[in-house]
């Protein structure tokens, strides 16, 4: 199992110095990789960069550690333009991108991004068979409901040909979402409590052998907090989660009010006592 950890943007704000320390920090303790969350309108005072940007940037301050926007809200986004900006990200890390998308929830960013909340299901099915041959084909033509290509093509290609994408939602079975993880996605993003999982990967895989693939090459990420209010319980989680064969995990070391100090202190009193180890 692949642990990684989750960038605390949301605490660590425009400490720019701090972010940058994390990053280096989690790379060099041997963390496999960083998720970074995506929403572009932000109401109150919740503070989050943008995934794509802040990874372009860490990506120039580290070497190894995979860079995992989790979730970019697809439908939202121009479907080219989006697939332009993953590849040249990918392609200035030297292939760390994971891209983690999903649909979203919150109508109003729809209507701000210009486009319509009540289809993004569709569109992102849609999108996703237009990112791939993007990433992978150096002319394009596709004919869609809401893109339409004519024998272009994005210069520079990805280094991954195609990008793996992971899909998060709450998957259960019937909804589309486990339709689209087991036609599309690389991976998921376990949004299920432990109990639930096997009846969630069941539905998955079923998808999964409906499209004719392999249900095995589908990954799967939890993600555990190390710090709140089930601190006292983590590295049980992190056991349990690792006995039920997950391919990945990401710890969080958000939502206990620490400062950047004690992010870093915390990352790495994690990565000693991680079960299992790194």
């Amino acid at each position: 199992m692949r642990i990684g950890v989750s960038l605390p943007v949301r605490e660590l704000e425009d400490d720019l110095a701090a972010i940058k320390d994390f990053a280096q920090t989690a790379e060099a303790l041997g963390y496999a990789h960083l998720r970074v969350p995506d929403q572009v309108l932000r109401k109150g005072n919740k503070h989050l960069h943008e995934p794509m940007m802040l990874l372009a940037w860490i990506a120039a301050i580290t070497e190894a550690i995979e860079l995992v926007p989790s979730v970019i809200v697809l439908p939202s986004r121009q479907t080219a333009l989006f697939a332009k900006q993953a590849a040249e990200l990918d392609r200035l890390s030297g292939g760390r991108l994971r891209l983690g998308i999903g649909v979203g929830a919150t109508a109003d960013e729809y209507v701000a991004m210009g486009q319509d909340f009540g289809s993004r299901g569709r569109r992102c099915d849609e999108q996703l068979e237009l990112l791939k041959r993007l990433w992978t084909e150096d002319k394009v033509d596709f004919r869609g409901r809401w893109d339409r290509i004519s024998g272009g093509g994005l210069n520079p290609l990805p280094a991954q040909r195609p990008i793996p994408v992971w899909i998060g939602g709450r998957a259960t079975p019937g909804r589309a979402v486990t339709q689209r993880i087991g036609t599309h996605a690389d991976g998921w993003f376990v949004l299920c409590s432990p109990e639930d999982f096997p009846t969630v990967k069941g539905g998955i895989d079923a998808a999964a052998q409906n499209a004719g693939r392999n249900p095995d090459a589908i990954g799967t990420e939890a993600g555990v907090a190390v710090v709140g209010p089930r601190q006292a319980e983590w590295r049980d989680r992190v056991a349990g989660w690792r006995q039920m064969g997950l391919t990945h995990l990401c710890l969080r070391t958000l939502g206990g009010g620490l400062d950047a100090a004690q992010h870093i202190e915390t990352l790495k009193a994690a990565a000693n006592d991680v079960p299992g180890g790194l």
